[in-house]
């Protein structure tokens, strides 16, 4: 037999096998996919997302993986006028959840959806009032108790449609179709994304020290910013950063990623409490020292992630090898604010991993001379 003929025998019995494994795992995957599509009219659909809100027994909630409500009163008006005309609209997706509760058992959690829903919700309590629309642009201005009583109750009659997962859906899979559902376009910003596909103890600690009072003072962000949730992304990358910043290599999503990886152990008790009070302790000395806080000056609105992390990543380091630093506002302002620094959490491949380490060890160099 010829070499020749020989491979192409080989290589029709590899793509036999493969076949008959790719087969085989569909079919296994397929298994767990269980749905069933049903339809709700908005009136009736809306309130089964209000009525218990507060409490958490509402039938249709938000899982706490989901992102803000971050739609724009246009983004939301354009999807009021969408329904009102009738042009299709994408499902939601959501899950039968079960529970050992039965009270809470049967709930459906979104998967897909969360701003069409609390666009729907924020119109039916008119509180969201049409703005910069262009078919309808005399309804501009206008909320659901403004249209005549027939609209009203023809739009109130507009169902929507549902793909709901069964209760053989469990918590892996729901994650797994979030993630997938939100991998194409632009969707969500890293952060959401891991809240989405990543949990555990260590996410929900990065989330407690986000809401840092001390942190939201000296480190303003915008209030879409913080809806994306770009302070839980400061927190960790300053915890990823301060523990191998060194180890950095050239993405810095997948280098957070790997950080986060690493604390799948993560022990609120054990590990908490002195990350906590790094943490704060950075904070304390930036507010005491750092006349404008992360800020470039007072004026400034916006803090640049690069200028974040050098300033709180090196002033973190300078407060490891010297807890009892004691430095001056007035020298620290002389290079925090002046060319040089500027230039390393300004320049071009402000990621790369030369001017990570230069800008934080800048930051800690110079206060450790002082």
């Amino acid at each position: 037999m010829s070499t020749d003929l020989f491979q192409d025998q080989l290589d029709s019995e590899r793509r036999r096998r493969a076949q008959e494994e790719g087969e085989e795992q569909i079919r296994a995957h397929m298994r767990d996919v269980d749905y069933t599509i049903r339809e709700y009219p908005i009136e009736v659909l809306v309130p089964k997302y209000l009525i218990g809100a507060e409490d958490g027994t509402n039938e249709i909630f938000v899982p706490d993986y989901q992102r803000s409500f971050v739609w724009s009163v246009k983004q939301q008006s354009r999807f009021i006028e969408s329904v009102m005309i009738g042009l299709p609209v994408p499902y939601l997706f959501v899950a039968d959840v079960g529970s050992e509760d039965e009270e809470l058992s049967g709930r459906l959690e979104i998967v897909d959806g969360t701003q069409r829903i609390r666009t729907l919700a924020a119109y039916l309590t008119n509180e969201l009032q049409l703005e910069k629309l262009t078919k309808l642009d005399a309804l501009n201005g206008t909320k659901l108790d403004d249209l005549l009583p027939s609209r009203r109750r023809r739009f109130l009659r507009t169902t929507i449609r549902l793909i709901e997962l069964t209760e053989k859906a469990d918590e892996e899979m729901r994650r797994d179709m979030f993630d997938r559902i939100n991998s194409g376009g632009e969707p969500l910003n890293p952060m959401e994304v891991r809240r989405g596909v990543l949990k555990g103890t260590f996410l929900s600690f990065v989330s407690e020290l986000a809401n840092d009072p001390k942190l939201r003072e000296i480190a303003p962000l915008s209030p879409s910013s913080i809806k994306r949730r770009d302070y839980d992304e400061l927190v960790v990358r300053f915890f990823a950063y301060t523990e191998a910043y060194d180890d950095f290599k050239r993405s810095v999503i997948d280098f957070v990623d790997e950080y986060i990886a690493s604390k799948a152990s993560f022990d609120l008790t054990r590990d908490g409490p002195s990350m906590r009070y790094e943490w704060r302790n950075m904070l304390r000395f930036v507010a005491d020292n750092f006349q404008h806080g992360f800020r470039k000056s007072s004026t400034n609105t916006r803090i640049p992630r690069v200028r974040f992390e050098a300033i709180a990543v090196g002033t973190a380091l300078a407060l490891r090898e010297r807890p009892d630093l004691n430095v001056s506002p007035a020298e620290v302002a002389d290079w925090a604010y002046g060319n040089e620094f500027t230039k390393l959490v300004t320049s071009d491949g402000a990621n790369s991993r030369p001017r990570i380490t230069a800008r934080i060890e800048f930051v800690r160099d110079h206060l450790l001379r002082e």
